[in-house]
């Protein structure tokens, strides 16, 4: 827990989250390295087949994972993921993901996340952390362009603090 709010890091990141939190996911429960978070499916997120759109069920396991990671305190981002949809699920269907701590190592991790209706398996989500360095996190996952963040070629995710240069200021990339 932080002093200053009395929530653990993942409740404080969680009640951040707009996107998430917008389109109804719940904090169930979390602790050290899990999450369990839930999700209705709404009119708005079937697809063309009527079944639950694949971005939706990812965003929700990704926002199960997000929690479990966050756990630990230091800010944590995605440095990847996979999911394999295992099967439909469809508008009304409530949806519980699970998200379970495998591995941490120096400042990286691994994650599962199983995505259920009930006791049925609806996905399969592995995802891998990475901790990022004191100052160096802006709420953005890797990849995603955050301010100060490069996202191409082989510096990607790596902090590039040329985009914070003040006027008439030198600095060894500008000579």
């Amino acid at each position: 827990m932080t002093q200053a709010t009395g929530r653990t890091p993942a409740e404080v990141m969680f009640a951040a989250d707009q996107a998430s939190r917008g389109l109804g996911i719940e904090l169930v429960e979390h602790g050290e390295g899990t999450a369990v978070l839930r999700m209705t499916v709404t009119p708005a997120m079937v697809n063309g087949h009527r079944i639950a759109h694949g971005g939706f069920l990812f965003l929700l396991a990704d926002t199960a994972f997000a929690c479990a990671c966050n756990s630990h305190g230091p800010v944590t981002v995605a440095a990847g993921a996979d999911i394999v949809f295992v099967a439909p699920a469809h508008e009304g269907d409530v949806l519980v993901a699970r998200a379970e701590e495998r591995s941490r190592y120096g400042r990286s991790g691994i994650y599962d996340v199983s995505v259920r209706r009930g006791e049925e398996l609806i996905a399969e989500f592995r995802g891998r952390s990475r901790s990022v360095r004191a100052g160096g996190g802006h709420g953005t996952e890797a990849g995603e362009g955050g301010r100060g963040t490069r996202t191409d070629g082989p510096g990607r995710g790596r902090r590039d603090d040329t985009a914070r240069e003040t006027p008439g200021t030198t600095t060894k990339e500008s000579r």
